[in-house]
């Protein structure tokens, strides 16, 4: 193994969005972070320290060095000013610093590496409130400046950043997500059934995991789902596996202007243990989302042997590859099409598992974790040599 000097380089990461509490906000970066600690390999070159709150953190980060923080940093307020004026005071011991939401603080003289996940707050500003719009627009425009190199989730993402903020895109670094063993085709079909109907599920469902809010375009699906079923007389039910978030109520409006209110179910929040069951014993998972940064539930959802119909926004093509059917996120009728196909074509569903497995199989959290020090490893040694990527 190459290493960058004989003395162990020491690396920090700001995990304080790690919430291992199982709840709602369990999802999304939270993930990104616990998947990418998980699978840090070992290396006799790299020692890891963990800047955090979260209290368990201990029971599933043995091999690392804990740094905890008592304050409550799960506020954005406080972890802001912890990120700005109390982390470079703990960064005197550290040889790289990687940020892994975004910012990184204006007082440091290490190299460091910062990971942006997607623009969603530039793409669909009206998401967020003003402040956290206007933080999160300085925090990428002062990663790309001063970081060392910054890291994302897509090359979408990557041509935001370009086109966007006029980053340089030899200081963009493409490491892409991966999945979870667990999420894995069924062994046992009747363990599947009795699960279901234990809890009382329809035998025929199709499936959304995902925040209820507009940029899933979750209105549109239901009006699609609607459409195919009068098309075709489909026996299946909608499953929404997701916390309400900003304006669901046009989804609620979508529901009764159908008419199909015992056709849909709100499952609500799933912890991640129990999702690949759900994903199982789906027929169909739909992802009609207009904008992803990544997009993590077509790839468990092809993981797990279930077809996938979502949109050709963004990152998604890049997650599903030719494994899925791909509509137009703004064509309602295209999507209606392609879940009537998707569940009617026998030879259609059964290639699009194959290649599913195949596709989702391109991705690991392994892979993820040895890129990712690959490029702590290229930083430090750039570093040394005197050489620093600055912005264009």
């Amino acid at each position: 193994m190459d290493t960058v000097g004989s003395k162990a380089h020491r690396i920090g990461l700001n995990a304080h969005l790690l919430n291992l509490a199982g709840n709602y906000r369990s999802a999304g970066i939270n993930w990104y972070i616990y998947h990418l600690l998980q699978n840090l390999p070992p290396a006799p070159d790299l020692e890891y320290t963990l800047f955090l709150s979260e209290p368990r953190a201990r029971e599933h980060f043995r091999g690392f060095a804990i740094a905890q923080s008592r304050l409550p940093t799960r506020q954005p307020i406080v972890r802001i000013v912890w990120e700005q004026f109390v982390q470079p005071w703990l960064l005197r011991q550290i040889d790289l610093l990687h940020a892994l939401a975004f910012a990184g603080p204006l007082a440091i003289s290490i190299p460091w590496i910062a990971t942006i996940y997607d623009l969603s707050f530039v793409r669909y500003p009206q998401s967020f409130n003003a402040a956290n719009r206007l933080y999160l627009t300085w925090a990428v425009r002062n990663s790309l400046r001063r970081a060392d190199r910054v890291t994302v989730i897509s090359e979408s993402t990557r041509r935001d950043l370009v086109a966007l903020f006029g980053a340089a895109p030899d200081k963009i670094k493409v490491i892409y997500c991966g999945t979870d063993p667990s999420f894995a085709p069924a062994q046992d079909p009747s363990a599947v059934a009795a699960w279901r109907a234990q809890r009382n599920l329809p035998e025929k469902m199709i499936l959304y995991v995902g925040t209820i809010e507009p940029r899933k375009n979750i209105a549109r699906l239901i009006r699609a789902f609607a459409q195919a079923q009068r098309a075709v007389r489909l026996p299946h039910r909608l499953v929404l596996i997701g916390a309400r978030g900003w304006k669901y109520a046009e989804v609620d409006r979508a529901i009764a202007q159908e008419g199909i209110s015992n056709n849909v179910i709100f499952a609500g929040y799933v912890s991640q243990d129990e999702l690949p069951r759900w994903y199982q014993a789906a027929d169909l998972f739909v992802y009609p989302s207009l904008y992803e940064g990544f997009g993590l539930p077509p790839l468990e959802a092809m993981a797990c042997g279930i077809p996938v119909v979502t949109s050709n926004a963004a990152s998604l093509p890049e997650v599903v590859g030719d494994a899925a059917l791909q509509v137009a996120p703004d064509d309602g009728s295209a999507l209606a099409d392609a879940i009537v196909r998707a569940l009617t074509d026998r030879a259609l569903r059964e290639q699009m598992i194959a290649r599913g497995i195949v596709q989702a199989a391109r991705f690991s959290w392994t892979r993820t974790a040895r890129e990712t020090v690959a490029l702590y490893r290229t930083v430090l040694a750039e570093r040394a040599q005197g050489v620093r990527r600055v912005a264009a």
